[in-house]
């Protein structure tokens, strides 16, 4: 299967686009060691998020690395942050500017094109097919999609991230009333720091199935990795650090299930 897919009850889909850590023998062939790695991987998700099947929540995750097409970028491979660097559709260098590619093996276009095919358009079948079904269901439904990166990554901002970056692309991909519930909760600790769309404002999933109007409410949640993992090689999960958290996400998702629900 090209992803990991279970369906809930509830009027909610977990999405973690970010997950996957394979490669395909014919992409990998022309891969440098780095890429091989898979460093930018949005590590353990379904660990630390181990509360959406307590709560019947549909859960969504890649099998195949962002290295190889990233499932969270437009098929046209527009920038989503216009005039800031970031990483593309089928990304050439990783997060540190080291190149994934040996020379002269860059995919070119019908490479491309082949990867959206097999490996980024499943993945959004099934989001979408999952959508339709809770939307007949329950009449709306909210989509989070679920993120991790280190907490310093001088590339793409300054100094240390805030803890939790929530997006909703600028208010527009959900009703305020799930934000202004989501993040209350967040704003009611003082435990972990938060920023709302702020450096991430939601990628494509977010942007393009939020469609509150239609009764989609799409929020993504960018965490930082060192609130629940070790942020160097070989990426350890640490279930006493993440234990601290995962109530607050608990809290966050009921949160938006209550808000959904009413």
């Amino acid at each position: 299967m090209d992803f990991r897919f279970k369906a809930g009850e509830t009027p909610m889909l977990l999405s973690m686009p970010h997950v996957g850590t394979d490669i395909p023998d014919e992409v990998a062939a022309h891969m440098t060691p780095c890429a091989l790695a898979t460093a930018d991987t949005d590590w353990h998700l379904a660990e630390l998020y181990g509360c959406a099947q307590e709560l019947g929540i549909s859960t969504l995750a890649a099998r195949w690395s962002r290295y190889v097409i990233d499932l969270n970028r437009p098929p046209e491979n527009t920038n989503l942050y216009p005039g800031m660097d970031t990483t593309g559709l089928c990304p050439v260098d990783s997060f540190g500017r080291e190149s994934l590619y040996q020379e002269g093996r860059v995919p070119d276009q019908a490479e491309v094109a082949r990867r959206l095919a097999r490996y980024w358009q499943p993945y959004h079948d099934q989001l979408r097919a999952e959508l339709a079904r809770l939307l007949a269901l329950h009449g709306r439904v909210v989509l989070w999609d679920a993120h991790s990166i280190a907490s310093r990554v001088p590339r793409f901002f300054e100094g240390r991230l805030p803890d939790l970056n929530f997006g909703t692309a600028e208010g527009k991909s959900c009703d305020p009333g799930l934000e202004q519930a989501v993040v209350g909760v967040a704003r009611a600790q003082d435990r972990f720091s938060i920023a709302v769309n702020g450096r991430f404002k939601g990628g494509h999933i977010t942007r393009f199935y939020g469609q509150p109007l239609e009764g989609v409410h799409a929020i993504q949640l960018e965490m930082c990795q060192c609130l629940y993992m070790d942020e160097a090689p070989p990426f350890a999960y640490r279930p006493e650090v993440a234990g601290e958290v995962q109530p607050l996400l608990a809290d966050l998702m009921q949160a938006a299930l209550d808000w959904v629900r009413a």
